[in-house]
């Protein structure tokens, strides 16, 4: 296999979509680095790569966690000098149950997913947002969700309407604005920034009740991840193609 000579960095990849995302890159060349909190989780899911032939390497991280998130930022300017994609893909659930209406949901429970789904890309991309400016074309793909978009969750006839999750919809609206803001800021120096829908794919996260497959689910995110010079930026997109905010 040819290398592209490019790194990524995807978090949560030991399993699921982030994993499918790891394997799709890895096919393309590029030398991923396998983020995940467990590290037998991790560097077992980097070893399964390794054995399809692909540059694969755990590097633990929890972005919840300041001092791995160093320990990550550390080690990939060390080896690599650079990093020319991230993708932040790391999410959770809420505390309670999926039928839990807005005004239960308890406060503990929305701390708990922000945390994770929109504190943790930003204190990641922020930490190594130095690491991407050196790549010369740098990508950030957030992996979001069809349940961020306000414009989705407002139209009665939108499929998961009834999915009414105030923890986890929100993060996701949230981590939805960071990637406005963080495309607007960035569009000169080259870095695209957008965020993917990956579809309601069978995952941990719902008990694989999905539809779609992790490597359907990973699609969109790997070709943001790979966009050419020329295409889009601070968008959001769900099968190559644009969704409402």
């Amino acid at each position: 296999m040819s290398s592209t000579g490019k790194v990524a960095l995807i978090t949560g990849a030991n399993k699921g979509i982030g994993f499918e995302i790891a394997r799709a890159l890895g096919r393309q060349g590029t030398t991923v680095l396998v983020g995940a909190r467990d590290e037998g989780r991790g560097a077992g899911a980097a070893e399964k790569l390794r054995a399809e032939g692909l540059d694969a390497r755990f590097v633990r991280l929890d972005v919840t966690d300041p001092g791995t998130i160093e320990g990550a930022r550390r080690r990939i300017e060390e080896e690599f000098g650079r990093l020319d994609i991230l993708v932040n893909n790391a999410g959770i659930s809420g505390l309670h149950g999926w039928d839990v209406p807005p005004s239960r949901v308890s406060l503990e429970s929305v701390r708990h997913v922000f945390e994770t789904n929109f504190f943790g890309p930003i204190a990641l991309t922020q930490a190594l947002l130095p690491l991407v400016r050196k790549s010369g074309g740098g990508r950030i793909v957030n992996v979001s969700s069809g349940l961020g978009s306000l414009t989705l969750l407002s139209d009665p006839g939108y499929e998961f309407y009834g999915a009414n999750l105030l923890d986890y919809n929100t993060s996701k609206t949230a981590l939805n604005a960071f990637t406005v803001s963080l495309a607007k800021e960035l569009k000169e120096a080259g870095i695209k920034v957008n965020a993917a829908d990956p579809d309601y794919v069978a995952t941990d996260l719902n008990a694989h009740s999905g539809t779609h497959t992790t490597a359907e689910g990973a699609d969109t995110p790997v070709w943001l991840a790979t966009l050419a010079d020329d295409g889009p930026t601070g968008g959001y997109f769900n099968g190559r193609r644009p969704i409402p905010w």
